[in-house]
């Protein structure tokens, strides 16, 4: 345990506008004035030492007047003012004042008052003089029969600490703490008790645990923690245990604490992989996940489920308990929700999936017309494309969902009806037995939608799958009534002037016609600026979007109509029939080429709409095969290709995860007989990391390279007195700096402090002991760092100390700068090309960085790009396949804080400056903190050359 583990001074803030006093008052103060007087000049004197200030001459002062005083305020001011006032000469030698001192300790460990004397014991933990703690044993040791249990349980830590830092003061501390455990009835002097002699004495804990194992359900939360710890440790030391302990982890599964509950969960999973174990895991952190109303708790525990999942023994389990899993749905909060059905997902097989769809469906329902929770559109579309995956891997149960979900094609929320017609164009692709079914339902909510893109979607699809006589009526019977009367022009016409006359009686202007670009005539009265437009709502939808000026909707619909007219053509045989349906197809397009080109439409229309639906036009005047072929045959064959390659896709990505399970199986199998297992183990923030904590000691073990000193940063020169260097270590929101320091130097350097400052999102946690280091001594100092966002961050600082005996200034090293990476936060993430375009259009922030590199190929650019970055690239490999001269792809990453990070690189090789020319173009960095899209560019810059091996 190094020095800066030892030493942990109080914190206090202070408030740096006042002037500090001097010397001269505060002894004023302390020796003649009044209690609130002391108390203010002793808090002065304390935040003036912890300031580097020494006042050795008010030492005697506090022992004479202020420590003889009872008034508790003062008493707990001394303590910390004990703690931190220097107790040695600058030769290493005990003061002959803390004599006085140490008769004041005693004292107050027999005070009648149990605040001081638990106070007092608390104290003595942080105390390091074994020459003060030697002549206060036996009052330590009597306050562990003191009345009350606040003195107790303080006399236990005490005693704890003592026998850890001087074994010599106290050899008899396990022998003594586990009689006063037997006899003991207060829940947290017993937790201090046991804990002790886990850390102490592990055998006598033992002991003491089979005694009383078939009580442990009855004992309080806090004992029982420190029990499942204590199974935890000497289980995976000696295997040989685990039946002994196991039937007590199972008894702690049902205790009424969610935290005990939880530990023990996490310790049964890692002691047996026997399904009956995982089981009674799962099913506990299931209830606690349904139970526990804090949403983090939520996450957490819904992360160990997900990871039980990720072994392939334990998933057939987990498969079992879905149903159970599916109650967590009743919560509110959408994240929850999102890893929820996620989970349910990846554990659906052919035994499960039809209640789960029934499940799925029920909740789908429960969405319709609930607008009390602002994620309720969101939710339906999360419950969308979970039923959407479940009907493309198990097509059974496609006909039992369509007809569900396609009610949703008309709902206002456009992401939730969008997930549903690409199920749609999905289904009616794959399944040929489901399309007379999804035609059907199509029709049927062909009029109520209301989106301009779901729209333009549900014709494509009734124009490429409507192939009977009585569908292609049917869509044009919809189309005609979604169009409304035509032509579209003299009939708004007629009804903006049916509505003017009415309200006007007086006479109008002499009217004006005036010529459109189609031909045709259009009447302008000079009152056509007051009259009123014809209410959009009265409007079928079809015109509505037309008259918004939405002509790209006319340009599919013009599409939608030539592939139904061919077909049409060559079903029925009837010439009069054929051309009048060809002849009603062509009147429409013509209708709205006329609309786009007259003035009532709100935008006119493109010149790309035109030259579209002109095209149609023409190949349905003309009918040729080959047309037909190219508008019946060549699209469906682009989306089945599309489709299998989504769907090679998606079992690659599944190929690739269950391989990465077994992998980590056959691993955890080996590391039962590994060398290894003596290593110790502790548990770590939450319980449940154990085999994590193992493998990654063991992969320590076996490869040098992920040691340590790959990640050391050098801080001062070789040639400077005090060398120091640190250990960077990254761990989510923390970073821990262990700095080694070397005094280099004849001399011993007293007060020796690192000062640490910090540039970015980061925050110093607490500021590092003084050392004093002899001749050519060193020690570790440990410094804590908080991170509150995914930026680079810089912590920068100096070493000062006092050279012992000289009677210059404190003497300075300054150091180098530790730069922290962003990298150490992003980590690779995959979303829709939807949420992609999203989030590109609502992120405000963005950094476009140029491309400077070295490399001369396009995917090796951009594959180093990934590499360096940590984000994944969205843009499927086979888009990217070949040689074209350029190329665009889409890369995302997330951050541990939730934050997205998006990059979309536009690359070309300039083939004109030769073979060997570089790669030029630019990235674009989005995000939503400025310090996100800066530090990403940073680093892109930074690692855009490729260096030489």
């Amino acid at each position: 345990m190094t020095a800066a583990e030892n030493v942990c001074y109080t914190l206090i803030n202070v408030p740096n506008d006042s002037e500090p006093p001097s010397e001269v008052s505060l002894k004023a103060d302390l020796e003649k004035g009044e209690i609130k007087a002391k108390t203010e000049a002793l808090k002065k004197v304390i935040i003036m030492i912890l300031n580097g200030e020494k006042l050795p001459g008010l030492l005697m002062t506090i022992i004479r007047f202020v420590l003889p005083l009872q008034d508790h305020t003062i008493k707990k001011l001394l303590l910390v003012f004990w703690e931190i006032v220097p107790k040695t000469t600058p030769d290493g030698k005990l003061l002959q004042e803390m004599i006085l001192v140490c008769d004041a300790y005693r004292k107050d460990l027999q005070h009648p008052n149990e605040f001081i004397r638990g106070s007092t014991l608390r104290f003595l933990c942080k105390l390091k003089e074994s020459e003060l703690l030697e002549p206060l044993m036996p009052a330590i040791r009597a306050c562990l029969e003191h009345r009350h249990s606040y003195v107790r349980r303080n006399a236990v830590l005490a005693i704890y600490t003592i026998y850890r830092n001087f074994e010599n003061l106290i050899p008899d501390a396990p022998e003594l703490i586990h009689d006063f455990l037997v006899n003991e009835k207060d829940a947290s002097c017993k937790r201090n008790a046991f804990m002790m002699l886990i850390h102490a004495d592990q055998d006598r804990a033992l002991d003491y645990l089979s005694t009383c194992i078939d009580q442990v359900h009855t004992f309080g939360d806090i004992l029982q923690l420190v029990i499942v710890e204590l199974i935890y440790k000497v289980c995976h030391a000696n295997p040989s245990e685990r039946a002994r302990f196991i039937r007590c982890i199972y008894n702690l599964l049902q205790s009424s604490s969610p935290a005990v509950k939880y530990e023990a969960a996490g310790t049964l999973v890692t002691l047996s992989s026997a399904p009956t174990a995982i089981k009674a895991a799962a099913q506990c952190y299931i209830d606690l996940i349904i139970k526990e109303s804090d949403n983090n708790v939520k996450l957490i525990v819904l992360d160990r489920l997900i990871e039980l999942k990720e072994h392939p023994t334990h998933e057939r389990v987990l498969q079992d308990l879905v149903m159970d899993i599916l109650r967590v749905l009743s919560t509110p909060d959408l994240e929850v929700r999102k890893k929820t059905l996620q989970l349910a997902l990846d554990l659906v097989s052919s035994r499960n999936v039809e209640e789960l769809v029934i499940v799925l469906k029920k909740e789908v329902i429960k969405t319709n017309n609930v607008t009390e929770h602002e994620d309720t559109d969101k939710f339906r579309q999360l419950l969308v494309r979970t039923l959407h995956s479940c009907s493309v891997r198990f097509p059974d149960m496609a006909a039992n969902v369509i007809p569900v979900l396609m009610e949703f094609l008309s709902d206002t929320n456009e992401a939730a009806a969008a997930d549903v017609l690409e199920f749609v164009r999905e289904a009616i692709q794959r399944f040929d037995n489901l399309r007379p079914l999804i035609i059907e339902k199509m029709l049927e909510v062909f009029h109520a939608i209301r989106t301009v893109k779901i729209y333009r979607g549900a014709l494509w699809i009734l124009g490429e799958y409507c192939s009977t006589k009585e569908d292609i009526q049917s869509v044009m019977t919809e189309v005609r009534r979604s169009l409304g009367e035509i032509p579209i022009v003299e009939n708004e016409i007629k009804k903006e002037a049916g509505e003017g006359k009415p309200e006007e009686e007086v006479s109008a202007a002499p009217a004006a016609k005036l010529v459109t670009e189609m031909g045709t005539y259009v009447t302008q009265s000079a009152l056509s600026s007051s009259r009123p437009s014809k209410k959009e709502e009265d409007r079928p939808p079809l015109r509505g979007f037309l008259m918004d000026g939405d002509f790209y909707v006319a340009a599919s619909l013009a599409t939608t109509l030539t592939k139904v007219a061919l077909r049409y053509v060559a079903i029925v045989q009837d010439k009069k029939r054929q051309n009048s349906f060809v002849a009603e197809s062509m009147l429409i397009m013509a209708t709205i080429l006329h609309l786009g080109k007259s003035s009532l439409p709100k935008k006119p229309i493109t010149d790309d709409d035109v030259d579209r639906i002109s095209l149609c036009l023409k190949v349905l005047s003309e009918c040729s095969p080959l047309m037909n072929d190219i508008f019946n045959k060549e699209c469906r064959k682009s989306l089945s290709h599309m489709l299998t390659v989504r769907l090679e896709e998606e079992k690659l990505s599944q190929k690739v995860r269950r391989s990465a399970a077994t992998a980590f199986s056959q691993f955890s199998q080996l590391y039962s007989s590994s060398p290894f297992t003596w290593l110790p183990i502790h548990l770590g923030a939450d319980g449940t990391t154990s085999k994590e904590d193992q493998f990654q000691l063991s992969l320590l073990a076996n490869d040098p390279m992920a040691s340590k000193l790959n990640k050391v940063t050098q801080l001062t020169g070789f040639s400077d007195p005090v060398y120091a260097e640190a250990y960077v270590h990254v761990n989510q929101y923390d970073i821990v700096l262990d700095v080694l320091v070397v005094n280099q130097t004849n001399d011993t350097l007293q007060n020796c402090t690192l000062e640490l400052a910090t540039l970015g999102d980061l925050k110093l946690v607490e500021k590092p002991s003084p050392l004093t280091l002899a001749p050519h001594d060193f020690a570790n100092i440990k410094a804590n760092v908080k991170v509150a966002s995914t930026e680079n961050g810089i912590i920068f600082g100096n070493i000062v100390y006092d050279v012992s005996g000289a009677a210059s200034d404190r003497n300075c090293v300054v150091l180098s700068d530790i730069h922290i990476d962003i990298m150490d936060y992003i980590q690779p993430a995959s979303c829709t090309d939807a949420e992609f375009r999203q989030m590109w259009a609502e992120f405000e922030w963005e950094n476009k960085v140029t491309v400077n590199t070295n490399i001369a190929d396009l995917n090796e650019y951009l594959h180093h790009i990934l590499s360096s970055t940590n984000m994944k690239c969205l843009t499927p490999e086979k888009a990217l396949s070949g040689f074209c001269g350029f190329m665009a792809a889409n890369l995302y990453a997330r951050s541990i804080f939730g934050e997205d990070a998006l990059a979309n690189v536009s690359i070309e090789k300039p083939i004109h400056l030769g073979p060997d020319a570089p790669v030029n173009g630019h990235i674009r960095i989005r995000a939503k903190s400025q310090g996100m899209a800066l530090s990403l560019g940073d680093k892109i810059n930074l690692s855009q050359k490729k260096t030489s091996a």
